[in-house]
Formats: C-alpha cells, structure tokens, sequence
C-alpha cells in the first residue's frame, strides 16, 4: 500500500530527525487538508500514511474491525473524530480492544480530534481516524 493516497508526499526529517507525520492543515464539515491534499471521505491517519476513503461496516457505529490498520500499527494514541455533531458511536468493543492492545484511546468532535492529533503528533506516536461528516 501507498504511503499516503494518490501522490502524497513522503514523510520527512523534523529539525530534531523525528519522522514528520501527517498534519492536518484544516477541516470543515465534509472536508480536510492532510499536508496540502484535499480529501472529501472519511480518513485514517498513521504515521507514515493516510488511507482515504474510510468506510465503516455499520456506517456510523465503530466496531473493531474498522480499525484493523491502526491496531497493527499500533500507536500509542488513537484520536477519533466522531463528525461534526458526534453521530459515529464508538463501541465497547472498540474500547476493549485498543485498551488490550495498549492503544489509548481520545474520542471528541472532529474538530476537537483534528486539533488534539495535530498538538500530539510530533511527540507520540498518534494515529487519527475521522468521520468528516454528521
């Protein structure tokens, strides 16, 4: 798989020779811009790509098995980004699983979630996945 989608750039060295993730340059209901490229589906951002296009199995539930790139990445953080107005629910399930995988685990708004990834994304390792939408 592509690091990033389409012709994203590749990460590169920060200043203190940190892999440089993803950053989010801005969102807005339906819409962000991950490191210059507009997307207009649901994302999942690990450090060193982003799969665009992210679909659920039940739409605005979270089960396990939506999040089976981030487990095997295995961050120490995953950001959710419930939409706009909170409507994806994040299941027990979910919950469960990223706690026995060591994943910690920060569910907010997506406009919360894309600030809280971009403050943390240079000092752990942080992986984001977010509902765009309601």
């Amino acid at each position: 798989m592509a690091r990033y989608s389409n012709s994203h750039p590749k990460a590169a060295q920060n200043n203190r020779g940190i892999m440089s993730t993803p950053n989010i340059d801005s969102y807005r209901f339906g819409r962000i811009v991950i490191d210059g490229e507009p997307h207009s589906k649901d994302v999942i951002i690990l450090s060193d790509r982003v799969i665009a296009g992210w679909w659920r199995k039940k739409g605005h539930t979270l089960l396990p098995e939506d999040l089976e790139e981030v487990l095997a990445a295995h961050p120490d953080l995953l950001v959710v980004g419930q939409g706009a107005y909170r409507r994806m629910n994040v299941t027990d399930q979910v919950r469960q699983s990223l706690d026995q995988a060591g994943i910690e685990l920060i569910s907010q708004s997506t406009k919360q979630a894309c600030e809280t990834y971009n403050k943390l994304r240079e000092q752990r390792s942080v992986a984001a996945a977010l509902h765009l939408t309601c």
